[in-house]
């Protein structure tokens, strides 16, 4: 009897395991010791990094990032940022502003490297070679499946002057070293491969695990970043315990010793003007803000502790709770950049955004360079949900978003949401179609699925997915498992391709004691369709004409309303008529999709008012 039980133990575990979505990760352990000498702005680097193969294959190399070695004239980011200044893109070249040919220009002193000096693999000396922003390393010895092995580095690193993310001095802030992309960073092997992405535009994707960073620097300089500060009571600053004593070690140097676990990149910016100021938002969370009053004022940036104190409830309940110990905002340079733990910023106004990104950059960890839109698009449509809520603005929080998708669609330049990050023909389209039409995919999910069920979409994904790099098929299977309905459709044609949304009320007429309305579809993309009819005496009816494609339908999301649900528009037909036994005469408007979260790029034939 023990034994049966003991087996159906084992098989109900085995099922319930089996019902969870996972992936297998590998894993790495990063020890760091770094010295920094601000005389040079060069720093000298060991690290042990602890490999973990949890994948079922032999490796027979590995791939590291050297992101330092893009600012360098005649990289491949150079190339590619002057050849962008050549393009015209409405009334301007299609630079990105931040970089537009500067690499070209930096001096010797001025560009930015990584020099591996040696590199041993269980302290065996292993060949590599560099190309560019990219190290590869044959291994003298495979690393087999479920295995684990110890590479020892010593490199040396030279901070280039603030280009794109890293860098130092930046001209605007002021701020001496924005610690980026700083280190030798092992690329990401998943069940697609290796992902030993050039550093050319945009995006990244790093492996998950701990670590213990210990950064030497002159001991005027004060440090925000990624991680857990160990020795705060020996550096103080602000880091040091409530009434302690700070106890500086003799010397023109400090040690900052840091610890992060369960991340997939490291941090930190420096500079001896930081004001550090920081609050316990709860008990397992302090938030930090470090700046320099250069173009924005105090309160700006201290507000920015309300800000967070006030939406941090809201967004844990609507996107998932944050589930490390500290988040930073630090002043920094290039607009705003995402980090595990904390932000790099130029300004105040971009930490909403940034901070957002810990949730779909941070903790789900999608290849952004694949999937750039569920990081950008989804951050952005958090960042506007959480606005409004900040706000109390009741209105369509998205149309910023709404407009820019349609400004895309309109302009000949877009291209489907599947290519590559660093592949899109124009910055452009990037920004547009990454951000905006990302965004949008999220707010008409809710169109086509009620918001109420959207929301528990959101939930899960977090739930399911958080730390395990998905994908956007990933994304999907919850959204159908959540609403119960089929969704491929939707990545096909809103991921997957260029195809536009236009819908049109065609004509009505009376025929048999009813009032007759026809929809007809211009766009190529079909949708399901909600149809509003208000009448002169203020009341409404909503008909709604789920797609075939979408084997179910939406919860009425306005019980107040009167509501007809038809049979599914097949995707093949062109037109469909709905009927009403109220007379034309009494009709007042007449409208499609009257929440306007379905992204018809031309509005002006979804509403027909009639003037009697």
């Amino acid at each position: 009897m023990k034994r049966q039980v003991w087996i159906m133990i084992c098989l109900l575990g085995s099922i319930s395991l089996a019902a969870q979505p996972d992936r297998w990760q590998q894993r790495v352990k990063y020890v760091m010791d770094i010295d920094m000498n601000v005389s040079t702005n060069r720093f000298t680097g060991k690290q042990s990094l602890e490999y973990t193969n949890n994948s079922p294959d032999t490796l027979t190399r590995v791939f590291y990032h050297l992101y330092f070695n893009a600012f360098q004239p005649n990289s491949m980011m150079d190339t590619r940022s002057r050849r962008q200044g050549g393009l015209q893109v409405g009334r301007g070249q299609d630079w990105d502003q931040r970089v537009k040919d500067r690499i070209a220009h930096l001096k010797p002193e001025e560009i930015g490297y990584q020099k591996i000096l040696s590199l041993k693999m269980n302290g065996r000396p292993q060949n590599f070679n560099m190309d560019e922003t990219i190290l590869e390393v044959k291994l003298d010895k495979p690393i087999a499946p479920r295995s684990k092995v110890t590479f020892d580095m010593e490199f040396e690193a030279q901070v280039p002057l603030q280009i794109r993310r890293s860098g130092r001095d930046n001209p605007t802030t002021k701020v001496r070293y924005s610690m980026s992309q700083w280190y030798p960073k092992i690329c990401e092997y998943d069940y697609e491969g290796w992902h030993p992405t050039p550093y050319v535009a945009r995006e990244f994707y790093g492996v998950w695990g701990d670590f213990q960073v210990n950064i030497t620097i002159d001991k005027t300089y004060i440090l925000g970043g990624t991680g857990y500060l160990q020795n705060a009571n020996q550096i103080g600053y602000g880091y040091e315990a409530p009434g302690a004593k700070v106890n500086r070690p003799a010397g023109d140097k400090l040690t900052w010793k840091f610890i992060a676990p369960n991340v997939h990149d490291f941090m930190w910016a420096a500079d001896p003007g930081f004001i550090h100021v920081s609050r316990k938002m709860k008990d397992s969370l302090t938030m930090h803000v470090l700046y320099k009053p250069t173009n924005a004022t105090a309160a700006q940036w201290e507000g920015l502790l309300d800000m967070a104190q006030k939406a941090l409830p809201f967004i844990e309940k609507t996107f998932g709770a944050y589930p490390y110990k500290q988040f930073s905002f630090v002043h920094g340079g290039d607009g705003g950049m995402e980090y595990p733990m904390a932000t790099l910023l130029i300004g105040p106004g971009a930490a909403l955004h940034e901070w957002m990104h810990n949730w779909y950059y941070g903790m789900l960890g999608t290849n952004e360079s694949l999937y750039p839109w569920m990081d950008e698009g989804f951050t952005q449509y958090a960042e506007d949900r959480i606005q409004a809520f900040l706000d109390s603005d009741s209105s369509f929080a998205y149309r910023g978003g709404y407009q820019s998708y349609f400004s895309l669609a309109k302009s000949g330049r877009e291209e489907p949401l599947t290519t590559h990050a660093d592949h899109y023909n124009t910055n452009a389209a990037y920004g547009a179609a990454v951000y905006s039409k990302g965004e949008v995919f999220m707010e008409q999910l809710g169109y086509i699925t009620g918001a109420p069920v959207r929301d528990k979409i959101l939930l899960e994904y977090y739930k399911a997915w958080r730390f395990k790099h998905p994908n956007a098929s990933d994304f999907m299977r919850i959204a159908e498992k959540v609403s119960d309905m089929k969704l491929d459709w939707y990545k096909e044609y809103w991921i997957n391709s260029t195809k536009t949304i236009d819908y049109s009320i065609d004509s009505l007429w009376e025929e048999g004691g009813q009032t007759k309305v026809r929809i007809g579809r211009i766009g190529l993309m079909p949708m399901p369709v909600d149809l509003q009819i208000t009448f002169r005496d203020g009341s409404k009816e909503m008909h709604y004409i789920p797609l075939n494609l979408m084997y179910g339908q939406k919860p009425d999301e306005n019980p107040g309303t009167l509501r007809k649900v038809y049979p599914a528009w097949k995707w093949t037909s062109s037109t469909y008529v709905v009927g009403t036994g109220r007379k034309l005469t009494e009709f007042s408007v007449i409208e499609i999709d009257p929440s306007q979260r379905m992204a018809d790029v031309d509005r002006k034939n979804n509403r027909l008012e009639l003037k009697w």
